[in-house]
């Protein structure tokens, strides 16, 4: 894996895109019990009593910002969620392109919430524990300085013993399922879980719908389908929803659509579909929220229970180190 990323730079990007573009059409048939619904991961958490308010299921936005472009498009998906009455998370890469502070100060201002994307998002944060070491310094420091309390990785690499590194409350840098990832095994699960180090503790919020990337540009669907199957799925089952979706891919109108470019429409219907179908069903939570919640519920344990004493490793944690 990292071989691939230090030579990733040296290969054209069309490249890139047709190698996995073949490689996903290639597992595909392989993976389809378990993509994009694993049935296994619906089982509800243990002493489950529900969301806030008796709602159905719970739904979580999130934007991970890869490149200028994208960071340029913020301040126009965050006004087009405004319109629809939604509010996001949106995480940076801060050494990558330069973050605008006054961005951030807008977003946050209106309602949203802002996270670290990885240091630099060059695939090599988890390529040494003294790596990660040294970036999880700086990575600390923006957190701070942005008032951040969530982190993601970039391409879902993972460590989540390391992450416990981070002063966080929560981390995003797993999914249920999503075979077509560079460390494709899944928590199992579309509900939150604790991961409890010895340094810190702290809440996992997998993404339970399939990445913009992989429906729109990799299997070039045309349309969000796919969403409303898995959603349906997950509202059946009580789970979280949570979305990650970039604005670097959302095409805005004004010019021709870029080969690597949806329609934002597509997104804003979906949540439409939501708001239309589930009306008053769901708990619309910022991450920031869902991780709180979870962390009340599980040091608020019913009476009899124990709590893993920290670092004791749940199952989840162990499918994905």
């Amino acid at each position: 894996m990292q071989f691939y990323y230090r030579l990733k730079p040296l290969i054209p990007r069309s490249l890139q895109l047709a190698v996995r573009r073949r490689r996903i059409q290639a597992l595909m048939p392989k993976v389809s019990s378990v993509w994009p619904i694993d049935p296994c991961s619906a089982k509800p958490p243990p002493q489950w009593s529900g969301w806030p308010d008796g709602k159905r299921f719970a739904l979580v936005l999130t934007h991970d910002v890869e490149l200028q472009g994208g960071h340029d498009k913020c301040d126009r998906l965050a006004a087009l969620e405004l319109s629809l009455g939604v509010r996001s998370s949106f995480n940076f890469v801060p050494e990558r392109y330069t973050v605008c502070a006054a961005l951030r100060q807008r977003l946050v201002a209106q309602g949203f919430e802002v996270g670290v994307h990885g240091l630099k998002h060059d695939g090599r944060l988890f390529e040494s524990e003294a790596t990660f070491n040294e970036c999880a310094v700086r990575i600390n420091q923006y957190l701070r300085d942005w008032n951040a309390v969530g982190f993601r990785a970039p391409s879902m690499l993972r460590n989540l013993e390391w992450i416990s590194r981070l002063e966080i409350e929560y981390d995003a840098s797993t999914f249920d399922t999503d075979p077509f990832e560079p460390q494709p095994t899944g928590v199992g699960t579309i509900f939150p879980f604790m991961v409890r180090e010895r340094v810190r503790s702290y809440v996992e919020l997998p993404y339970t719908l399939a990445q913009d990337f992989t429906v729109f540009i990799m299997l070039q669907h045309k349309d969000w389908s796919l969403w409303r199957q898995k959603l349906d799925w997950i509202v059946e089952h009580g789970g979280m929803a949570l979305m990650c979706v970039h604005p670097d891919y959302m095409h805005f109108g004004g010019g021709q659509r870029g080969s690597e470019e949806y329609s934002v429409h597509l997104y804003a219907e979906f949540l439409s579909y939501v708001q239309s179908r589930y009306r008053g069903e769901y708990w619309a939570a910022l991450p920031r929220d869902m991780a709180q919640f979870w962390r009340e519920r599980a040091d608020k344990p019913p009476q009899g229970a124990t709590t893993p004493p920290r670092g004791t490793l749940h199952w989840h944690q162990r499918a994905v180190r």
